[in-house]
């Protein structure tokens, strides 16, 4: 797998993924502009769509830090994580990025940021309590990986944007349940149409939202361990790491569906994994150990 390659597949799919979402508010906000019949609807969404895609951009790290109860730590806070992500950022080749622990007993890890140069990475306490080095080691370096990945940038704002686009469906729905769809002749005819048209795209807003997050999800994490072993030179570290994770029963305190994807487990505890077998928004982790390990049992 080349990871030159891999990497402009992610800023590729991140361009996408924001030109895909202003073209669909822009259609929600024709259809529902027709059947307002107020085209001021239409000029709103495009404005909307605009503004998210910048505001997503720039913000959607902090969002994401900030739901978590995240809080940015120095070296003399906690001098054995700190050393850790600047020794494996130098051999990565990597800026240090920004490191933060969440105050959670559940064991994870994701992290996010815009490139490179504005990352920052983010655990858990409940990880550093059951780690020991070598585990916490090859945590990290999955997660630098991603960054060297580029993939940091989609996982981050397809959470802002799919939500928004939820949201925005939402909104329209009730506004149609509630009265004010365009009164006249065509009210069982054209009008009629671009109502069923507009519930249709309020109704598959969520089920969207989950094929997007599938579709960032699954492979980056599979590329990432790999990664991540390779700039260890030491899989079984990321191999038990993860086991361990694994058997911790704990759910997340802050714990989303729409954030979900950005971690190295399932946030959700035993729930997720009963959920992974439905949504998948990780992979399986046995069969992420059998590769780290090349179909040798954890030790």
């Amino acid at each position: 797998m080349d990871i030159y390659h891999e990497q402009s597949k992610n800023v590729w799919k991140t361009w996408l993924l924001m030109i895909t979402f202003l073209v669909v508010i822009i259609a929600i906000g024709y259809v529902f502009a027709m059947i307002y019949d107020n085209i001021g609807i239409l000029f709103i969404a495009v404005v909307f769509s605009l503004f998210m895609n910048f505001f997503s951009y720039w913000f959607s790290d902090k969002i994401v830090l900030s739901m978590y109860r995240a809080q940015p730590i120095t070296r003399e806070q906690n001098t054995d994580l700190w050393n850790t992500v600047e020794n494996l950022s130098i051999t990565a080749g990597l800026p240090m990025p920004r490191v933060y622990i969440i105050s959670d007993n559940a064991p994870n890890a994701f992290a996010t940021g815009r490139n490179k140069e504005h990352a920052a990475v983010a655990v858990t306490s409940g990880l550093l309590q059951i780690l020991n080095k070598t585990e916490l080691e090859g945590v990290i370096a999955h997660e630098l990986s991603h960054i060297g990945n580029r993939d940091i940038l989609i996982s981050t704002i397809v959470i802002v944007l799919v939500g928004f686009v939820s949201i925005l469906s939402h909104i329209f729905l009730r506004g149609m349940m509630f009265g004010g769809a365009r009164r006249g002749n065509d009210r069982e005819g054209g009008n009629g149409i671009l109502i069923l048209i507009g519930v249709v795209l309020a109704i598959l807003s969520p089920i969207a939202v989950t094929i997007i997050q599938l579709a960032v999800s699954r492979k980056r994490e599979y590329l990432a361990d790999a990664d991540g072993a390779l700039l260890t030179r030491y899989p079984e570290g990321l191999a038990n790491a993860l086991r361990k994770i694994s058997d911790n029963s704990m759910q997340m305190q802050h714990a989303s569906q729409a954030t979900a994807h950005l971690f190295i487990a399932n946030p959700f505890g035993n729930l997720g994994k009963k959920v992974s077998g439905l949504f998948f928004t990780h992979p399986p982790v046995e069969d992420r150990v059998r590769i780290l390990l090349g179909g040798k049992d954890v030790v």
